[in-house]
């Protein structure tokens, strides 16, 4: 099972560079045209706004799965393990209430983005505003994991503070 997570995060993390270089090259060819040949491919402009908006919603999946999220914990970290853990299971309780919220906001709007298409690749607008679907159910998934842990006692005081107040401390860098 590791070593399938393990894989299922590098296909992730391949689809995220790709993600970016299709942006780059599709924003960076069209400034070329503009400039040097007075032209622009209107295509490139929607789908660079497409994958932008994946980028964000899968990324920020990623950033729930390694913990990378930044956070106020200089309050929790004072706490006692009981404390830490009540507030852990709040804040998972509350994630969890947010993708719920996502979910169903994306699902109350599903027949109007199915039915409307972009202007330009004439896609229906479900394959932009259904990142929805995936965003709530992957990160739900993470928060439920999360509260089973928590529930069934297999946490570790390292894991009771989830964010950090610096991205110096996410990366590893010393300072």
């Amino acid at each position: 099972m590791a070593r399938l997570n393990h894989w299922a995060g590098k296909a992730v993390e391949a689809l995220l560079a790709g993600l970016m270089l299709g942006m780059v090259i599709m924003v960076f060819g069209n400034v070329v045209l503009r400039y040097v040949f007075n032209s622009g491919i209107v295509f490139s402009e929607e789908m660079s706004r497409f994958f932008f908006v994946w980028l964000t919603f899968i990324g920020a999946i990623v950033a729930v799965r390694d913990r990378a999220h930044l956070g106020m914990d200089s309050l929790v970290q004072k706490l006692p393990r009981a404390g830490k853990v009540a507030c852990l299971a709040a804040s998972q309780l509350l994630i969890l209430m947010c993708c719920a919220i996502l979910f169903w906001g994306t699902w109350n709007q599903h027949e109007i983005n199915a039915s409307m298409r972009a202007p330009v690749s004439g896609m229906p607008l479900i394959w932009l505003f259904g990142m929805g679907y995936l965003c709530s159910l992957a990160i739900g998934a993470y928060a439920a994991a999360e509260l089973v842990r928590i529930a069934t006692g297999r946490i570790t005081d390292a894991e009771l503070v989830q964010v950090s107040e610096s991205e110096e401390h996410v990366v590893g860098v010393k300072a």
